[in-house]
């Protein structure tokens, strides 16, 4: 298990639709759905992210893509602060040739601080991925990056199961005041 780390690089820019710009705001785990932003909002709390079957900068074992079976692996995080009141998942790959987001699980308790392999924990919800799925899709693009992150909330997120990937990921985006990612590099 590698050492959890919070990366506070900013993604790069995306261009397109609105839902491309929802993407870019929380994946880059600014919290801001446009306007101008006040100071303490560009200043958001670190979340450590690690799991017992991911390294932060090597590979997605095989076994969490789409050559595998195994489901989302386990995430692991800690330093959600204070007034925290629900905790959001997004896995993505902001590639240059479009973004793609693999999972969105949000109104995670606060009080939980880990995932286990293929599992949504009791209350949370999933919303749709690009693909329109809900659910864990997994990745299939060899070479691209994957990011696992993890988001505290300053609010429910209140959507219904299977809610739209644009409207789930702009509620995320408005709500953030803390987050954390553990990213791999490419599929095994």
């Amino acid at each position: 298990m590698g050492q959890p780390r919070t990366s506070t690089r900013r993604p790069r820019p995306a261009v397109g639709t609105a839902l491309a710009a929802a993407l870019v705001v929380v994946a880059s785990g600014c919290g801001l759905t446009g306007g101008s932003a006040s100071a303490d909002r560009l200043q958001l709390e670190p979340i450590s992210v690690s799991s017992p079957q991911l390294r932060d900068g090597a590979a997605l074992p095989s076994d969490y893509s789409c050559k595998g079976s195994a489901g989302n692996p386990p995430l692991r995080w800690s330093g959600v602060p204070n007034g925290t009141k629900s905790v959001a998942i997004v896995v993505d790959n902001n590639s240059r040739t479009g973004g793609e987001v693999n999972w969105v699980v949000f109104d995670i308790d606060p009080r939980t601080n880990e995932l286990a392999d293929d599992s949504v924990p009791v209350g949370a919800v999933e919303g749709s991925t690009t693909s329109g799925k809900t659910g864990y899709s997994p990745p299939c693009r060899d070479q691209e990056n994957y990011r696992f992150t993890v988001y505290a909330l300053n609010d429910q997120v209140d959507l219904p199961k299977g809610a739209s990937l644009e409207k789930t990921l702009k509620s995320i985006a408005s709500k953030t005041i803390a987050w954390g990612r553990l990213t791999t590099t490419h599929i095994e």
